[in-house]
This record gives C-alpha cells, sequence and structure tokens, in this order.
C-alpha cells in the first residue's frame, strides 16, 4: 500500500512547509487553528496526504460517520492532509500540513514525512505547537522555539527551549530533519496550565503575529484578534468569579516579581 498519495502535483515556488499534530503537543489546539486558519485565509487546497491505515489507531481515534448531500452516510477517517497555498507579497509558496499526531510507526510515519520534503523541494520545515506552564494569563503569550540553525531562532527573536523529557512527533521529526540535513525550526506558545480551555485563541494569535512578522505572510488576523479579546473577557470573569483561581494567580504574579 502507497502511503504517501498525491492528489495533484503544483509547481512551488521555494515552498516552506508548515506542520501541526493535533494531540500531545497541542494545548488549547493553538497549533492545529493556526494552521486551519492559514489555509481558510490563503484559500488553500488539499493536493497530497499520507493513509491512516499504517499510522493510527482507530480504536483510540475513531472514523466519523456523516451524512452527505444526498442524505447517505459516509465514513470519514482521521488522516494526515497538506495544503497547498499561494503566498501573498513573497517569493515562496506554503504548503500546510494538519492532522492528528500519529499513534503508530513513528519512524516510517517520519520517513514519509522525509520523502514528502524531497519530492516537494521544501526549502524548511516549520513546526508549531503549544504547551501548557506556570505562565500569567494576563501578559502576552511567551513563545520559546528551536531550530537546526541557531540563526534562525535569533532571527524570530524565541527564547530556547531548553526542554528535556518526553517528546512527541514534533521532536522526532525535528532530529530526523537534523539528521537529513534539512532546515527546521519548532515554534511553541505557553499557555497558563491552569487554565487549560481548548481552543485558546491567543495561543493560535500569538503564533501567527511572529510568523507573519518573520516570513511577511500578509494574512489578515483580525478576526483572530477579536477571538483573542473575547476569550480574555471571558478568562477575566471566570478568574474574579473564582476565589481559589484569583488567589493562584496573585501567587503566580508575586513570584514572577520576585524573580
Amino acid at each position: 500500500m502507497e502511503v504517501l498519495n498525491f492528489d495533484s502535483r503544483p509547481a512551488l515556488r521555494n515552498p516552506v512547509l508548515l506542520l501541526s499534530f493535533a494531540g500531545w503537543s497541542d494545548a488549547g489546539a493553538s497549533a492545529s487553528t493556526a494552521v486551519r486558519y492559514l489555509i481558510d485565509q490563503l484559500m488553500s487546497k488539499k493536493f497530497a496526504g499520507i493513509d491512516p491505515e499504517e499510522f493510527y489507531d482507530f480504536y483510540r481515534q475513531r472514523p466519523i460517520v456523516r451524512l452527505n448531500d444526498s442524505k447517505e452516510r459516509e465514513i470519514h477517517w482521521p488522516s494526515y492532509d497538506f495544503y497547498y497555498g499561494p503566498s501573498i507579497g513573497v517569493d515562496k509558496d506554503f504548503v500546510l500540513g494538519i492532522g492528528a499526531e500519529p499513534h503508530l510507526r513513528w519512524r516510517t510515519f517520519t520517513e514519509t514525512m522525509l520523502r514528502f520534503v524531497r519530492e516537494c523541494q521544501v526549502d524548511m520545515v516549520i513546526t508549531l505547537g503549544a504547551y501548557l506552564d506556570e505562565v500569567l494569563y494576563t501578559r502576552p503569550v511567551p513563545l520559546t522555539g528551536f531550530s537546526t540553525d541557531p540563526q534562525l531562532v535569533d532571527q524570530l527573536d524565541l527564547v530556547p527551549s531548553r526542554y528535556q523529557g518526553p517528546t512527541g512527533i514534533v521532536g522526532v521529526l525535528a532530529d530526523a530533519c537534523r539528521a537529513a540535513g534539512v532546515a527546521h525550526v519548532s515554534l511553541w506558545a505557553s499557555l497558563p496550565h491552569y487554565l487549560s480551555v481548548s481552543p485558546n485563541p491567543r495561543g493560535t494569535l500569538a503564533l501567527l503575529l511572529r510568523l507573519n512578522q518573520w516570513l511577511g505572510l500578509r494574512v489578515d488576523t483580525g478576526p483572530l484578534e477579536r477571538a483573542a479579546a473575547d476569550f480574555q473577557a471571558k478568562i477575566n470573569e471566570a478568574v474574579n468569579a473564582d476565589p481559589k483561581l484569583s488567589a493562584f494567580v496573585r501567587e503566580l504574579k508575586k513570584r514572577e516579581f520576585e524573580q
């Protein structure tokens, strides 16, 4: 069975591959929402995908039944799909990958991803992620990252990640890119662990604003900014209405001030 399937082969200019993986490395669905937002804004079209049979446990992530326009039942399987988005005002195109983190055969999945990189002649791979941490919800969302090229971290003005511990497919893919000599950057949003709300548009907005600044995407973030402002207002109300949560936030502010 062929695991990498192309519906078409668009002519790509200096393509950048931007990936998100729903699940363990996507707190608040921030990364997946960011890529989905870009797919919509760039009016991207699906042109390739990785067959799910080899990589997903359908007991853990079940297929979904939906009714089509003819009221017939259709099965929609978990998948990892690639979309092509022509750039606006820059000399590169964007390939956007979105789907759940695979459950099985990570090394084979990573080899398949690198094959896709080679066949599309991708210049750079960017992975997005988000994690829960002890950060203040009232502050701008902190961004960290790592790269195969330290200069890219400087260009993005990121705090280098010092994380050590269990990793996900993003970490495995980063190591494979390094070994293959493929330029790779991983950009992560840090979200408050005491407000594990999903989706979190503030995390998504932070990721997209940095990408806009760095890559010159020129994507309209206005709708997302309004969603983030509404989200922040609701969080303020929720914290103010919860004495224990308010006390925890005050303690966190005190600790931040003392550092």
